[in-house]
């Protein structure tokens, strides 16, 4: 016999009934829900229109509710738009476009001239860019397993170094054979790739070949910065392409993971069983902004980078057990938090105020392209043989290394973004730093010599 209590249960309720059915709210919920990158579409529309008003009123300050709207609507604008063309959206994409989209809108001044200066003023003088790379950096290597930090720092500089060596002897013979002279290519072409972007790159190299040369700085920087960026942008395609290659492939990739372990590198999120809690998560971030003004204070002392010396001091702190670990869990929260809601609103914020499109455009010429997508490709193909070599995943090596012909830290913020490997910042940083700097540093004392200075 029937139980009375299923049959009822069995009856259908009426469509009036069914919360399903109804718009307010349930319906509306599933249009909050439908996102422009992190941005819900009610709030998009919204944030459009409001914009569009306080443009044409001329009210639009570089104070940080404003900018915080104009950068995060421009950044997960562009970034929808790479991620959904065809092909392209496996290669990078969303970091290209949210880079290289609003450059070329500062140019064709399609961008109102109060906008660029009010989100100029405030990239320039709020430097949030390192306070993105500060909780990064922090957040992921406190995340680190500590056996894998300490293995992965002593083995990166092996392909790193042997990559550099390749690029740059390949570049070279290229831009020799293409008619650019071995001299010309190899200083003003291919070095400059690897000098580790425009602030601790493009600007110190200039400023040394002009002592050495006796030429003007502004006309040297003039010849040094598109390959810069032109090469920054041949890393971020490459490295797109190698995410795709790895989805693949995944024998060849550890999805973030430097070398093979018995865990994941980020553990950090693991080591409490009770959930972490805001105030957690912002000691953590402050612990970031911390290191990163200690590192600042090194800089002066020692003459390291800022975020060089900022690694190097969490590193430590890791090594020494000196974070507890209920606020490593924090850090990563604060990284992943980062990670996902700054990185498209901070490459927009790069694009418009930092990189110029006809300096971009100018590297255009046929010979300049292939010399430096071949020494990019060098410097990556050699990242991952030797990488794979050692035991560690190919295909991680040759993202770091494509990190060292990146636009310094916003090369690597986009770069490690096409690839989806933000995880591997702290790699990077050596590889833009580090590897800058002595590229730097040795390119001079070669010119010095070679001119007879």
């Amino acid at each position: 016999m029937a139980n009375p209590a299923s049959a009822a249960a069995a009856e259908p309720v009426p469509a009036a009934e069914t919360p399903a059915r109804r718009f307010w709210p349930q319906g509306w919920w599933r249009i909050v829900d439908v996102k422009i990158g992190i941005i819900p579409l009610p709030v998009y529309l919204i944030l459009v229109a409001l914009l569009a008003v306080l443009t044409s009123e001329g009210e639009i300050k570089p104070d940080a509710p404003t900018m915080i709207a104009v950068l995060a609507l421009g950044g997960f604008t562009c970034a929808e738009i790479g991620k959904r063309l065809p092909v392209l959206k496996n290669i990078g994409a969303g970091a290209i476009f949210a880079t290289f989209i609003p450059s070329a809108l500062v140019y064709y001044m399609l961008i109102p001239t109060p906008l660029v200066k009010a989100i100029t003023d405030f990239t320039k003088f709020t430097n949030f860019l390192y306070l993105y790379i500060a909780t990064i950096i922090v957040g992921s290597i406190l995340g680190m397993d500590r056996d894998v930090l300490i293995k992965g720092f002593l083995k990166i500089f092996v392909p790193l170094a042997a990559g550099s060596v390749a690029a740059a002897c390949v570049g070279t013979l290229v831009g020799t054979l293409l008619g650019l002279g071995a001299y010309h290519t190899f200083f003003f072409i291919v070095v400059p790739i690897m000098a580790g972007g425009v602030g601790e790159g493009a600007i110190p190299l200039s400023i040394g070949y002009a002592a050495i040369l006796g030429q003007g700085q502004g006309d040297v920087f003039a010849q040094v910065l598109p390959p810069v960026m032109l090469g920054s942008l041949t890393a971020i395609v490459l490295a797109g392409t190698l995410n795709a290659v790895g989805k693949r492939m995944p024998h060849l990739t550890g999805e973030g993971r430097l070398q093979p372990d018995r865990d994941n590198d980020v553990t950090a999120a693991k080591v409490e069983d009770a959930p972490v809690d805001a105030a957690t998560v912002g000691a953590a971030a402050l612990t970031a902004v911390t290191l990163y003004l200690l590192g600042v204070m090194m800089h002066h002392l020692t003459g390291l980078p800022a975020p060089v010396a900022m690694l190097f001091l969490a590193v430590l702190a890791k090594l020494a057990s000196a974070v507890s670990p209920r606020l490593q869990a924090g850090g990563f929260v604060a990284y992943k938090f980062v990670q996902i809601s700054m990185t498209y609103p901070l490459l927009f914020a790069i694009g418009v105020s930092m990189t110029p499109w006809d300096k971009l455009v100018a590297a255009f010429t046929l010979a300049n392209l292939i010399t430096i997508v071949s020494t990019v490709v060098t410097l990556m193909a050699t990242g991952f043989l030797v990488g794979r070599r050692l035991g560690m995943y190919p295909i991680e090596t040759a993202i770091v290394n494509a990190c060292h012909s990146g636009q310094g830290g916003t090369g690597d913020v986009a770069i490690l973004t096409a690839a989806n490997r933000m995880a591997l910042m702290p790699f990077a940083q050596i590889a833009t730093r580090i590897g800058g700097a002595l590229t730097v540093t040795g390119t001079l004392v070669v010119m010095r010599w070679v001119s007879g200075g």
